[in-house]
């Protein structure tokens, strides 16, 4: 691996995440290693060893590089890139890249990142020179701490079914025949039938919203999450607001069929699914329901998240705004 620096003083740096999708991702590392080597290109190169450590490193190395522009690409999955932009966060010199080595991968289509990683590659080594400052969504704890997200964070069903996921041997074994994206699938259908609804007070921008029976909300910095839902078409990460999807006063078996369409963008048509947007929500439940970031675990209701509108410089595939 090099330790040089990228051309005009530019650092180059990838982190990699080598347990994603089961270790598929030192694969998809092995293609874009072989690609910089041969395009003589200067990076360094850092494997993560536990959770958390994506964010370690990434902190580490933009307090290093002072004011030298750097290029963070996180190699690996959504959580990847989560821990990432939270380690790099605050340093208006240190954009973020991605290639998609996970499973749901869905800042990739987000931002309009190949799957391909050569071509994710090349998009990173084209876009460099115009990186994009990206709205991200800033959560706040009870306890005074604070937590980034950058695709979406939610409370309610979906966050317990991303938290079975992420704690499954399941999702190994289907991510070696590249079935793991089934495995949200698989859970849904399996905790569908014992999840209790919550109702919710919602306040956006201070007004309250009262929705009964709740079996999710989602709070959107661009369209997709869950594995390539398009839960929120209309999010836009350059835009200034955060969009909120609420699904509620449904049936389970009606629930399975919006799910069935969200991958569509077409559950919106459904009368049980709310969309309000806004720049500082705050979430307050009947009884505890647990919450997510960018698929992570984050903790339980109650939680309030608000926009920060271009914090982040990211890397992206296609120049043109969405």
């Amino acid at each position: 691996m090099s330790h040089e620096k990228f051309p005009g003083d530019k650092a180059l740096i990838f982190i990699i995440n080598p347990q994603a999708k089961n270790g598929y991702c030192l694969k998809v590392w092995g293609k874009v290693e072989q690609m910089l080597k041969e395009e003589n290109i200067y990076y360094s190169a850092y494997r993560t060893e536990y959770r958390g450590h994506a964010r370690e490193l990434a902190k580490i190395y933009a307090e290093q590089a002072g004011g030298q522009k750097m290029y963070l690409v996180a190699v690996g999955g959504d959580g990847t890139v989560h821990e990432v932009i939270n380690g790099a966060l605050g340093h208006q010199n240190v954009s973020v890249g991605f290639i998609p080595g996970g499973s749901g991968n869905d800042f990739s289509r987000g931002f309009n990142i190949p799957k391909d990683p050569k071509e994710s590659l090349a998009a990173i080594l084209k876009g460099i020179s115009h990186s994009v400052k990206a709205d991200i969504g800033m959560i706040r704890h009870i306890d005074g701490k604070k937590t980034y997200f950058i695709n979406n964070m939610g409370a309610g069903f979906d966050a317990l079914i991303s938290r079975k996921v992420n704690s499954s041997k399941i999702k190994g074994i289907l991510n070696q025949f590249s079935l793991g994206k089934f495995v949200y699938a698989l859970f849904l259908v399996k905790e569908l039938f014992f999840y209790k609804c919550a109702d919710l007070e919602i306040f956006i921008d201070g007004k309250k919203h009262e929705i009964r029976a709740a079996w999710f909300v989602t709070i959107s910095n661009q369209p997709f999450y869950g594995g390539g839902m398009k839960i929120s078409p209309d999010a836009n990460p350059y835009d200034g607001i955060l969009n909120v999807t609420v699904v509620h006063n449904i049936s389970r078996i009606k629930l399975l069929f919006v799910f069935a369409s969200v991958f569509k963008g077409r559950h919106l048509g459904f009368k049980e699914v709310a969309v309000m947007q806004g720049k500082d929500i705050c979430i307050h439940s009947s009884h505890s329901i647990p919450a997510h970031a960018d698929g992570e675990a984050l903790g339980s209701t109650p939680i309030s998240a608000s926009v920060c509108p271009e914090a982040i410089p990211v890397i992206r595939g296609c120049v043109k705004e969405m």
